[in-house]
């Protein structure tokens, strides 16, 4: 049987279509343990083979370990550059936020230079939450304007973990001026909140990214790492939901990955991705679910037991050094 290439999805108004995994280069920056550079590359290869064209970092990632590390992945395509998609982020560093107009302006030759690359697909405003949501609107958004006229970026995106920071910016500036937004955690088993946003940001014609459908790590065998954000409860859960998926020979986080993939809205499921078999698993979880759609059965089970805990996220994004 002929294995489906991955879906790809339209973003919004932009005239992009992206692959319905998207690859998180997070982990490039060994932020959930070292990796190395010949893994790092090598994951991007195989990600592109199997029909990912949507990459997304960070210069906070790593401490623009990241960056550097996708850029060397990009450069051994080989291929045009049209032929894939990369978002990288302004406002948020190492050394803290910092959203000015000058900050952000610099940030873009900073990470043009660590990928390698003349200009990025998307360029996105990093966990507005912990800034001013009005100097996003009135300073940052402008200066990225600007960049989208010098040719540096394509299209302009805000991310973050509360879902009505989205509404604020989004009423505040013209219409099409923010192409993209990317939420994390708010669509996956546990939380589903980000759907009552859905046809709101379709009026916006809003591009809409979701990361982190195994939820930092809940939703997976492993459990999350020892900083997660998440109640004692809602991870007790998880960890049960784990269990009982691989009590029935099941995986948890192809569960979760099938739940967010299912719902054609959303442009691109943005997940973390490490190795060449990480990369596997994920495209394999979405093009299963094209074949043999999702596991009813199990997954009314896991909803089950996320029952007591579903949508009790915590309130904002984590503030780890």
């Amino acid at each position: 049987m002929a294995v489906p290439k991955l879906e790809m999805r339209p973003l919004g108004n932009t005239g992009l279509k992206l692959s319905s995994v998207g690859f998180g280069a997070s982990p490039l920056g060994s932020v959930f343990g070292s990796v190395s550079e010949s893994d790092a590359v090598a994951s991007v290869l195989e990600a592109f083979r199997l029909g990912i064209n949507f990459f997304d970092t960070s210069p906070y990632y790593g401490a623009t370990l990241s960056e550097k590390m996708l850029g060397k992945g990009l450069k051994a395509l080989g291929v045009p550059r049209s032929e894939y998609i990369v978002s990288t982020k302004c406002g948020r560093y190492r050394e803290g936020f910092d959203f000015s107009a000058e900050r952000v302006t610099k940030s873009i030759d900073e990470s043009l230079e660590r990928l390698q690359l003349d200009y990025v697909d998307i360029f996105q405003c990093h966990d507005i939450e912990f800034g001013s949501l009005d100097q996003v609107v009135n300073e940052t958004i402008p200066a990225l304007q600007k960049l989208k006229e010098a040719g540096k970026i394509r299209f302009i995106g805000i991310t973050g973990l509360p879902l009505e920071i989205f509404t604020y910016v989004l009423d505040r500036v013209p219409p099409g001026t923010v192409d993209v937004i990317l939420s994390y955690c708010h669509y996956s088993i546990n939380d589903s909140t980000l759907e009552d946003l859905l046809p709101y940001l379709k009026t916006k014609g809003v591009g809409i990214i979701s990361a982190s459908p195994l939820a930092m790590g809940l939703l997976t065998e492993f459990g999350p790492p020892e900083w997660h954000p998440a109640s004692p409860e809602l991870k007790s859960a998880c960890q049960a939901a784990a269990v009982y998926c691989k009590e029935k020979g099941k995986n948890i986080s192809k569960l979760a990955m099938q739940y967010s993939l299912s719902n054609k809205d959303i442009s691109t499921v943005l997940v973390g991705m490490n190795s060449v078999k990480q990369v596997e698993e994920n495209v394999a979880a979405a093009t299963e679910l094209v074949l043999f759609g999702k596991d009813h059965e199990t997954l009314a089970e896991v909803e089950a037991i996320l029952k007591p805990v579903k949508n009790q996220t915590w309130p904002s994004g984590i503030q780890q050094s």
